[in-house]
């Protein structure tokens, strides 16, 4: 079953009773919005480290110097730790992040997100290219996010989506076909004529 879906990242999103234009809003606006977005691409900054990504990503003076060499205030360093913890990459702090592995990378990215506090978080294909314990790491990092935080997938790996979901959305050409439990998805006439042909 492929679930087809990212056009939906790109474009609007309605959460808290308001509707956000995705595309007509700087990713600056997006983030203030309170909506964190990660592709499927990892786009980390790979000759810094795992807290000078983190630390580019935290709401605050934006301009490199400021970023890196600014003493932290004790908010930011809580929320440091918090991201630290919550990604399981407080032993890798120092490293840079181009010598992390795929997973990794994927992690710091979130954690990224993470750092600027959204309600929101649009993921996309968030365990492609994973490894097996990559993807159950990455499952149980959905599943602790989604207690503060409301959570969009987009996935074609089935089984991740099993182990994180409550209610899954199967759209085709733009518009909702089935709405249920993956199971219940699974089993629509209409979701096995439009993605199988039958």
């Amino acid at each position: 079953m492929s679930l087809q879906v990212k056009p939906a990242l790109r474009k609007a999103a309605c959460f808290f009773g308001q509707t956000h234009n995705l595309a007509s809003l700087s990713t600056e606006q997006i983030a203030e919005a309170g909506i964190g977005r990660k592709f499927q691409k990892p786009t980390v900054f790979e000759n810094f480290t795992v807290m000078d990504n983190l630390l580019l990503a935290a709401p605050k003076d934006k301009r490199v110097v400021k970023s890196l060499f600014n003493k932290l205030d004790a908010d930011t360093r809580d929320t440091l730790d918090a991201t630290l913890q919550q990604i399981r990459l407080t032993d890798k702090i120092n490293k840079p992040a181009g010598l992390l592995s795929h997973g990794q990378k994927q992690w710091l990215e979130i954690g990224m997100l993470l750092m600027q506090s959204p309600k929101l978080i649009l993921l996309d294909e968030p365990v492609a290219g994973m490894t097996d314990a990559e993807t159950e790491h990455t499952a149980e990092l959905c599943l602790r996010l989604k207690k503060n935080h409301t959570l969009v997938v987009v996935e074609h790996d089935m089984t991740f989506i099993d182990a994180i979901s409550e209610k899954v959305t199967v759209l085709a050409q733009g518009a909702i076909l089935a709405e249920g439990t993956l199971a219940e998805v699974q089993a629509n006439e209409t979701v096995i004529e439009s993605y199988l042909g039958r």
